[in-house]
């Protein structure tokens, strides 16, 4: 039950003024169902057993900062922000709204944002990405946990991604960047071209300095640093799922490169462990995060220790001694000289504040009638919406509000009170388990009341249809929607009417994956008719507990 609490006056807010943490996400939250700090002086692997796909991380001082690929969601580049790498704290985003903003007003699955790089130089934060319609973008600022400026496109052109940029010590400025070969016609190759030292744009024409089609097929993720007098990329080859490390060193910029795999998969059960960020710590300590594609569960962060040998990294534990390591699942924690509180993203929400959660994104650039803080009432209000003409089923409906999947196996539960509009039918308003495939549990509006409802959409990116089926009418317009996630994504949906006892859907379902992107789970509000109202959806609170 939630605590009472004195308002002084009653304020609706939007939910789309910018990327401030309110107090609720200033608090320490350690989810119910994944912790990597073991609280021993160890950590376990993942250490974000979520979605942060293609992770990048800048140290400035004792902080650290971390961002990582949003495809078409939004808010998208996510900003977290630890002190010892292994407790995180999501703090903001960098990218309120996808550019260009009309494109990202309807789902854009799987485009948008890809493998950003974070970097920080002379007094800024920099984040550079590759959008793969539209070429690379920048954004800046001095303050990571406040606003960042608005999107700079250093370089206009169809498939240019994964950028990284260099500022050299004699005052030189390169960017490395990989191509999609679904939109350049051109794969496997990695080049370098030279940029203005303001990082605004690239100045001349891209010099290959790496083929892989021999020996590292769909070599990409370029990540550029310089040690040592030497020049290094870290890019992953191989494929996202099947891949490895790769490791490039030359004295010039623009090569010849030598190459050097650090990281595989080897004998452990961690597929296509590459593309992440090297941190060094003022200790001289190195380590190296990483994801691991999971299928449903999306591009989960790992993270290695990392030692060097004779100017070459390894990453992780090298059994045989030949440069090469593979993943270990527990560590001991990096020596930050200190230890800092046990702290994760957030997953639940008591939409008690100003503001929902950050952990939330929409499908689409969202517009600002879609959902409303309740201050005074401490809910989310949904207002139903009309899904976009032609669309097919809700893959095509950018008003979904969703959150990654925090763990292996968790339980999500919601309340919500229905307020169809009295003059429109089959308003729906439920829980959703989102990807290719997707299924829900909704109160849905007919003539004669309100009614539970079950759905199913096998292959929705397709365009195929949803089978639906009706539970029960209610008798009044409250209800508490539950989903259980067993290992493999094995779903289990479930409605009460008390929130004690709770009727199971007979129905199986296994969530899939998205594109690029890992299953997702939330909340939504639809309709079949435009007038000039609509319904909307209470939510008193979204909670995540151990299965």
């Amino acid at each position: 039950m939630k605590k009472l609490r004195i308002i002084s006056a009653v304020l609706i807010f939007s939910l789309f003024g910018g990327s401030t943490a309110t107090a609720q996400e200033n608090e320490n939250f350690t989810s119910e169902v994944w912790v990597s700090d073991q609280g021993d002086s160890t950590y376990k692997n993942p250490i974000l057993h979520a979605d942060y796909s293609d992770p990048d991380v800048v140290r400035v001082g004792d902080d650290f900062y971390m961002t990582s690929s949003s495809f078409n969601a939004a808010p998208a580049l996510p900003i977290l922000h630890s002190k010892d790498l292994v407790n995180w704290k999501l703090i903001g985003h960098a990218l309120e709204r996808q550019v260009p903003d009309e494109h990202f007003s309807t789902p854009q699955h799987g485009n948008g944002v890809w493998a950003p790089a974070f970097r920080y130089h002379e007094g800024e934060y920099y984040i550079y990405w590759g959008d793969p319609d539209f070429g690379i973008y920048m954004v800046k600022t001095k303050d990571p946990a406040g606003e960042w400026e608005k999107p700079v496109l250093v370089e206009a052109g169809k498939g240019l991604i994964d950028p990284a940029p260099l500022w050299d010590e004699d005052g030189k400025a390169y960017l490395s960047h990989a191509f999609a070969g679904s939109r350049a016609g051109i794969k496997s190759i990695l080049v370098v071209k030279s940029m203005n030292w303001e990082g605004t744009k690239t100045t001349g024409a891209g010099k290959i300095v790496f083929d892989g089609h021999e020996d590292h097929p769909t070599v990409e993720g370029t990540k550029f640093y310089k040690k040592d007098g030497y020049y290094y990329i870290f890019a992953p080859a191989g494929g996202v799922s099947t891949g490895w490390q790769l490791i490039l060193r030359s004295k010039n910029p623009y090569g010849p490169y030598e190459e050097h795999v650090s990281l595989a998969q080897g004998d452990t059960d961690i597929n296509g462990p590459h593309k992440g960020a090297w941190i060094e710590l003022e200790n001289g300590e190195d380590w190296f995060l990483h994801f691991q594609d999971k299928d449903a569960y999306g591009r989960i962060v790992h993270m290695q220790p990392m030692t060097w040998k004779d100017g070459w990294p390894t990453m992780g534990e090298d059994k045989d001694g030949d440069g090469t390591g593979e993943p270990v699942m527990s560590y001991r924690k990096p020596n930050v000289g200190k230890t800092y509180p046990i702290v994760t993203p957030k997953d639940s929400d008591e939409f008690e504040g100003n503001d929902i959660g950050l952990q939330w994104q929409w499908q689409a650039n969202p517009k600002a009638t879609w959902a409303f803080a309740n201050p005074s009432k401490g809910q989310l209000r949904l207002y139903t919406q009309l899904l976009p003409e032609g669309a097919s089923n809700l893959w095509d409906a950018p008003s979904l509000l969703l959150q990654k999947f925090p763990a292996e196996e968790f339980t999500t539960t919601t309340k919500l009170t229905f307020n169809p509009n009295e003059d429109l039918e089959n308003e729906k308003a439920g829980l959703i388990v989102m990807g290719r495939s997707y299924a829900y549990v909704a109160l849905e509006s007919r003539k004669d009341g309100i009614y539970v409802v079950f759905a199913e959409a096998e292959n929705a990116d397709e365009g195929n249809p949803e089978q639906k089926k009706r539970l029960k009418k209610l008798s009044g317009n409250e209800v508490y929607f539950r989903v259980e996630v067993d290992k493999g994504a094995r779903t289990t949906f479930s409605f009460s009417e008390n929130g004690k006892n709770f009727s199971k859907v007979d129905e199986d379902f296994t969530a899939k994956e998205g594109k690029w992107v890992g299953a997702k789970v939330g909340l939504f509000a639809t309709k079949e008719k435009k007038i000039n109202d609509s319904g909307y959806a209470d939510f008193d609170w979204f909670r995540f507990s151990k299965k």
